[in-house]
């Protein structure tokens, strides 16, 4: 039990929800600790071969962080605070396994930089996304300035780091912030439809593609093209690859089974 997640189960999808809709769901440590604690034992599950990350009520995914929280922090308590969230994120982008941001209304600051570190992003249409530190006098601490920029190019991230203002989910798909924008009503739903499909793939396969792109954009690219072939070759020699490649061979639906 979590005092600020609510966490359930959809067969092989963990479904994680921010659950501070007073705030907006908007994170402090505690809230970072539960999720730090519910990443790591996701991450060592192998009944879960899927996530969506998600808060609670209509109006904010993640508003941001907790301000009044930040207000009374030192600037050696401020660097701690950021290192414990980039820990926390850095957790959910190498979980191995799909995790999808469902952006069910404001994600701002350490939400936007919450999304980020997801795998795939779906927006519901009337969501707002932005990195408005600026405006308090900040900078981004949760590893937006660096994840922003890898998925929407220097220009775009310094843009939006800079002016500080919030941008329109279509505006984001524009920009290539999220992968898709859903009518409200329709966004868990296609979030849960989408992970069900995520969760029938090979999971091994799918860990290793989450391994050569999150470690391979940050190597030389003949270090990266080294680290795709050495995790093909593990691909290579998984039951998983036999059952794939005898099921394709027969003309049936394969049965993978994390081996």
């Amino acid at each position: 039990m979590f005092d600020n997640l609510h966490v359930a189960r959809d067969g092989a999808v963990s479904i994680i929800t921010i659950n501070r809709p007073q705030v907006l769901n908007a994170l402090n440590i505690p809230t970072l600790d539960e999720l730090r604690r519910v990443i790591l034992d996701i991450t060592a599950d192998r009944a879960v071969r899927a996530v969506i990350v998600t808060g609670a009520g209509d109006k904010a995914f993640v508003a941001g962080a907790d301000i009044n929280e930040l207000a009374g922090q030192q600037p050696n308590e401020s660097k701690d605070y950021a290192r414990f969230g980039q820990h926390v994120f850095d957790l959910i982008e190498r979980a191995g396994k799909p995790v999808i941001a469902a952006i069910n209304g404001f994600a701002l600051g350490g939400g936007c930089e919450l999304a980020m570190a997801c795998t795939l992003r779906l927006a519901a249409e009337h969501a707002r996304l932005g990195q408005p530190e600026i405006n308090l006098g900040l900078i981004p601490g949760f590893a937006g300035t660096q994840r922003l920029t890898r998925l929407v190019g220097r220009g775009a991230a310094l843009e939006l780091l800079l002016t500080g203002r919030h941008i329109t989910a279509d505006e984001a798909l524009r920009i290539g912030l999220v992968n898709r924008v859903l009518p409200a009503a329709a966004l868990l739903a296609e979030a849960q439809t989408l992970a069900a499909a995520l969760a029938d793939k090979p999971p091994l396969a799918a860990r290793y593609i989450l391994e050569a792109v999150t470690h391979g954009q940050s190597v030389p690219f003949d270090q990266a093209q080294f680290l795709e072939a050495t995790l093909f070759g593990l691909a290579a020699s998984t039951d998983d690859m036999r059952e794939g490649t005898a099921a394709f061979l027969e003309k049936r639906k394969p049965v993978f089974k994390g081996a």
